[in-house]
């Protein structure tokens, strides 16, 4: 389950998502488009991976879906994806 999450995790586009989506609100898909830079498919498909992961759950609105962060993660994999948002905000440091 752990391997699922940071492999759905490992994507910057999937990554930006859940960036945005940590504020706990939804957001629809035209807003995760817009701010990730992606394609209606493309973005699409990455959320797709995120909701097979149990990171995110959709709900249809007439014709757009909105996500939000899966308030029902296990704890053990909520504190991984916050983990990894922390790293991830963090500025890249040089190995020497």
């Amino acid at each position: 389950m752990v391997l699922s999450v940071l492999a759905a995790l490992a994507e910057p586009t999937r990554l930006g998502a859940m960036r945005l989506l940590a504020d706990g609100s939804e957001h629809c898909v035209c807003e995760l488009m817009q701010k990730a830079g992606a394609t209606q498919s493309r973005m699409s498909r990455h959320m797709q991976v995120l909701r097979q992961a149990g990171l995110v759950l959709d709900r249809r609105d007439a014709q757009w879906v909105r996500y939000r962060r899966n308030p029902d993660m296990a704890p053990e994999i909520a504190a991984v994806v916050e983990a990894v948002l922390a790293a991830a905000a963090q500025p890249e440091r040089e190995v020497a």
